[in-house]
């Protein structure tokens, strides 16, 4: 079997918290490609001449390879060196992002941005690994805090830094600045991996193993799941047949499990090890922030698209509605790092109650306020939004990991982080759905601004539904908390 890890890799706390913020550095370059390049999509479709299953594709296939691989390399970071992981992702990350901003046509565009989300895939899953073995107790809480408000900072800061350099660019070579700015910073975080990350390769004498069953299953699994909402665009022309991939996916998932328990009972080192599901505060941590992201990223999405298509505001202000959303985050991230570890799960709960009233907030606002007031009362709205989800995401990273091997946190933050990627795709996919159908169904009978109305507030009903399920998972975990506790007693 190969070695555990110590708990924690025996380094001075400056040099724990220098290595610490390089792995945020590249955290936040990874996630902020996830929202940046939503506002270039015009841009890129008037350049390229792409249709809109190519512009989904810019999008979504960047999203599918990096879910894909997050499992996979999560495992190999376990098993050997996640500095050289780190390297290798942000390696391929620099290169790919020059072919994204070199590409002549849609097609060299796509394919650039599918490897794009395997370097992604490769080096996220280090990043919650490396936390794992640098910190334990409550640092280990405060350092999540600083990953939760660098996530939150950049999911949101996004958008506006997309706009902004399209402004900067010009309507024709602006998107590929979007790619280019992430050339340099990849180069300078490959200088500080090599410079302040500790070695963690795992010395073992035997061979590496990625359970290359498992692996072919999982990855069939993943796709069939996240293939029929990814190609979901609310058109009439969406071939319905699309959604029988969900058959595939429940043949293929049972096949998974059933293979991962054979092959743990072999004495043999699965893909994923199942018994971390066994485990209430993994579990649930894993439901909820997968439900939680399916419901933020297209709360985003949706607001961005309802400004700049109904209200017709420049992209650049359209993306600056969030700003407050993310420095309100950034505060209670690490606010609820360290409160954690005395509040527990009432702190997520309290958190996801201002993130949906902030919902309710957006959606009275589209409907009631004047248009030349709308974003601003939204950016005010959002403040509570960023306020609530700061102490949803750090302090729920450090609930469902606190129970976890170090030796497998990489794997373990991996499935996470899939979650995450997975609850996107579908939360995106229903809400963009909903939005585009009302817009297709009354396009023509009613008042342009009335259509977009009525398609957010259509949209943004799931953003509703799943920031409640994720509300509702978080009472689950408490009561079973409160019932154990009670037990035990």
């Amino acid at each position: 079997m190969t070695p555990p890890r110590t708990a924690t890799i025996p380094l001075t706390s400056g040099a724990r918290w220098r290595a610490f913020w390089v792995c945020v550095a590249v955290a936040a370059i990874t996630i902020m490609d996830l929202t940046k390049v939503n506002v270039a999509l015009p841009s890129i479709g008037a350049v390229l001449d792409a249709d809109s299953t190519q512009l989904q594709l810019v999008v979504s296939g960047f999203v599918l390879t990096f879910g894909l691989t997050l499992v996979p390399m999560g495992r190999l970071g376990d098993q050997r060196s996640r500095r050289m992981l780190f390297v290798v992702g942000l390696s391929l990350y620099t290169v790919t992002s020059i072919l994204c901003a070199l590409a002549p046509n849609a097609v060299v565009l796509l394919a650039a941005r599918l490897l794009q989300g395997v370097a992604a895939g490769i080096q996220m899953p280090q990043v919650l690994g490396m936390a794992q073995e640098l910190f334990h107790g409550k640092e280990r809480g405060r350092a999540f805090g600083l990953f939760g408000a660098t996530i939150g900072v950049a999911t949101a800061f996004g958008p506006t830094l997309g706009g902004l350099l399209i402004a900067v660019g010009g309507a024709t070579d602006g998107w590929r600045l979007i790619f280019w700015m992430n050339v340099p910073l990849c180069l300078i975080a490959i200088a500080l991996v090599l410079w302040l990350l500790p070695d963690t390769r795992t010395r073992s004498e035997r061979p590496l193993e990625l359970d290359p069953i498992g692996l072919l299953l999982f990855g069939v699994a993943v796709v069939a799941l996240m293939w029929p909402f990814l190609f979901t665009t609310g058109a009439p022309s969406d071939d319905p047949a699309r959604w029988w991939l969900l058959a595939v996916f429940v043949l293929f998932v049972s096949a998974f499990l059933a293979w991962e328990r054979h092959y743990a009972a072999r004495g043999r080192n699965p893909l994923v090890p199942l018994e971390l599901f066994r485990i209430a505060s993994y579990r649930n941590g894993t439901m909820l922030q997968t439900v939680f992201f399916a419901a933020m990223p297209a709360m985003f999405l949706l607001t961005t698209l309802f400004l700049q298509i109904g209200l017709g505001i420049e992209p650049v202000f359209a993306g600056m509605v969030s700003i407050g959303f993310a420095l309100a985050s950034a505060v209670t991230s690490w606010v609820g790092g360290n409160l954690v570890a005395r509040f527990g799960r009432p702190l997520v709960m309290w958190g996801l109650a201002a993130v949906i009233l902030s919902a309710g907030g957006l959606v009275l606002t589209a409907l009631f306020a004047e248009p030349a007031w709308t974003p601003y009362i939204m950016a005010a709205v959002m403040i509570v939004g960023g306020a609530g989800g700061g102490l949803v995401i750090a302090p729920n990273q450090t609930l469902a990991l606190a129970e976890i091997p170090v030796r497998r946190g990489g794997v373990a933050g991996s499935v996470g982080q899939l979650g995450q990627r997975i609850g996107t795709a579908v939360g995106t996919a229903v809400a963009l759905a909903l939005f585009y159908a009302t817009i297709y169904r009354e396009s023509g009978t009613h008042d342009d601004l009335v259509v977009y109305h009525d398609a957010y507030a259509f949209g943004m009903i799931t953003v509703g539904i799943f920031l409640s399920l994720a509300l509702l998972v978080a009472v689950l975990d408490l009561t079973g908390r409160i019932k154990g506790t009670v037990a035990a007693d």
